[in-house]
């Protein structure tokens, strides 16, 4: 039995596959910045996570050990019943490319090169000993490129029988942009750009000279960009990055040194705008905000270069993105009302930590060769795909830590909530499954009404402890989406923006520019939030709430009902719903009140 892509299935793989009634497919990404796990059973997602969230480090890259036990875990299996483990990238590819960088600039980069060599040496070119050592695992491990990794955990996770993909990100093996066409259960590469011509690492540049950090702090960039004017798009044109006709493009490396140092930028970059990297403690002046928008421009502008040339190419009507640039909604928005294509998906998961899940999903539909069905179809079944906790859980945590609740049925629950919403409450509401992914998409999140003009300052600077300009999203019922902001079909998962219809109503989670990044919600996507929702409606005549990630700056999104308490006391949010508990802050002992400080690195 061949495969013309994958090669001969192995022995024991057949044996497996003949022997057993279900097959189990573990996917991991890790040792560069949100590692995750993914458990398939039959193709089926059964669970996948961040390991950011059980260890509680932002965008925690170490091997995701608690996060594969959590997924096994959901499974009830253990690791000797996984028929196969699918890393996320090829380690010897993403090496050779490292090494020939630093040769080509050599005597530079030695001092990088020389630091990043010892987890080479240590683990990331011995990924299948590691895994076998960490996880007592005896079995097949398969190595996917990075690229067809993003792509398959968008594709395979749409709703579509083909389409085009498109996948843009900082760099995989050498590959930093990639279009082809998945149709059925099979991906076609047609054209790659390749490392270090990157819009990614274009992107990561002006966040690092903006007083950001890398990796971390593009959204913050994205969020700036309406506060400024575009008026450095020619410069970044002229004399950083060559656009061509066909959407492919050149960084010219005379301004930049991410390929041979640990800077992003070098002297000539700063001499090119007159002005040196802002210090993280500096204001954010006009020059910086004016920086953020040119950026952004341009980024908006080779998207849409590349999107035409992909449509040209593939004449497909349906695209997948993926990769971290998929993640910057304001893009995403530009190129949906551009309608190249009749529908766009992007995966909520759309970077590194998503691509555990790409890489299981490549692996059985594409490797073992198995049909489409049953689709894992994420615009339906959302992301709520990490850890849950049952009542008893819950009670025993609050009972721990001596708080004062109240256990309410679903109706009084809802009505209580929405009434304190419009009151101006801000309300932790912590529900079912955790999301995968770095949207809070209604299990894990932070609630308030859009109501009132001061709620996002009040949200910014008492509650996320956070950056004064950075927005909130709106989370709409689906069926009014359309009267309140001017979208074209669904945002699910919180990954496009749009212009606000009624900006005068809900003015806390509309931009500077009146564009919000929506999330639209039906009953079949998360029945309580939606009853939530419906509740607020009747009283306000409002649809629309703003939905934030539980968390403060620098904390991961919260996991557990121990983390949702802490955060919940070391902010000024007015009450914590969990599951069906109902905790007001005003009923708790002052000793509750200060107990619970907790400080993160600020990102």
């Amino acid at each position: 039995m061949v495969n013309k892509r994958w090669g001969r299935f192995s022995l024991r793989t057949l044996v497996l596959r003949m022997s057993k009634g279900s097959t189990f497919i573990l996917g991991i990404s890790a040792f560069y910045h949100d590692a995750a796990a993914c458990l398939l059973k039959d193709g089926v997602i059964i669970a996948a996570i961040h390991e950011e969230r059980i260890t509680r480090k932002k965008h925690d890259e170490r091997f995701p050990i608690n996060s594969i036990e959590f997924c096994l875990k959901e499974a009830k299996i253990s690791i000797n019943e996984i028929d196969m483990v699918a890393y996320y990238e090829k380690p010897i590819l993403k090496f050779d490319r490292i090494l020939g960088t630093f040769i080509n600039s050599a005597p530079h980069g030695f001092i990088p090169f020389k630091m990043g060599i010892k987890s080479w040496m240590k683990e990331k070119l011995w990924v299948s000993s590691v895994i076998k050592k960490k996880l007592g695992y005896k079995g097949e491990i398969k190595f996917c490129k990075h690229h067809e990794s993003h792509a398959a955990a968008s594709y395979f996770t749409s709703a579509f029988d083909s389409a085009a993909f498109l996948t843009i990100d900082g760099v995989g093996e050498k590959a930093t942009t990639t279009f082809g066409v998945a149709e059925g259960n099979k991906l076609t590469t047609l054209k790659e750009i390749h490392f270090p011509h990157s819009i990614g690492l274009l992107y990561s540049a002006f966040t690092y000279y903006c007083g950001f950090k890398v990796n971390s702090g593009e959204y913050k960039l994205m969020g700036l960009a309406p506060y400024g004017e575009p008026k450095y798009v020619n410069v970044i044109k002229e004399r950083l990055i060559d656009i061509k006709d066909d959407g492919s493009f050149i960084l010219n490396m005379e301004y930049f040194a991410f390929n041979r140092s640990l800077k992003m930028i070098n002297e000539n970059f700063c001499l090119l705008f007159g002005q040196p990297v802002r210090d993280i403690g500096d204001d954010l002046t006009v020059f910086y905000k004016d920086i953020a928008a040119s950026i952004q421009k341009v980024t908006e502008e080779v998207v849409m270069g590349l999107a035409r040339e992909v449509k040209r190419v593939t004449g497909q009507s349906n695209l997948c993105l993926s990769g971290g640039v998929a993640l910057n909604c304001v893009v995403n928005g530009v190129l949906q009302r551009a309608n190249f294509f009749e529908n766009c998906w992007v995966n909520p998961a759309a970077g590194d930590g998503g691509s555990a899940m790409g890489a299981a999903l490549l692996i059985w539909n594409q490797y073992f060769n198995n049909s489409m069905e049953p689709r894992v179809d994420l615009l339906s079944s959302h992301s709520y795909l990490g850890s849950s906790y049952s009542l008893e859980e819950i009670k025993n945590t609050l009972m721990q830590f001596d708080v004062e609740y109240h256990q309410l049925n679903e109706e009084e629950l809802i009505k209580r909530v929405a009434s304190l919403l419009q009151e101006k409450a801000v309300v932790g509401w912590f529900s079912g499954r955790s999301e995968f992914g770095p949207r809070a998409l209604g299990n894990r999140s932070i609630l308030a009404s859009p109501n009132f003009e001061d709620m996002q300052k009040h949200l910014n600077l008492k509650i996320k402890k956070r950056e004064g300009f950075r927005p909130f999203a709106p989370i709409v019922m689906e069926e009014y989406a359309s009267e309140w902001f001017e979208l074209r079909g669904s945002s699910k998962s919180m990954l496009f923006t749009c212009q606000c219809k009624q900006p005068e109503k809900i003015p806390s989670c509309v931009h500077v520019d009146k564009s919000s990044r929506v999330q639209t919600l039906s009953e079949e996507d998360n029945q309580r939030l939606y009853q939530l929702l419906e509740e607020c409606r009747v009283r306000s005549g409002v649809p629309v709430l703003i939905n934030t990630s539980f968390n403060v700056r620098g904390e991961p999104i919260v996991n557990t009902p121990d983390e949702a308490i802490r955060c919940f006391f070391n902010t000024d949010m007015d009450v914590l719903v969990l599951g069906e508990m109902f905790i007001l802050k005003k009923e708790q002992s002052l000793k509750n009140k200060t107990r619970f400080t907790v400080a993160y690195e600020l990102d």
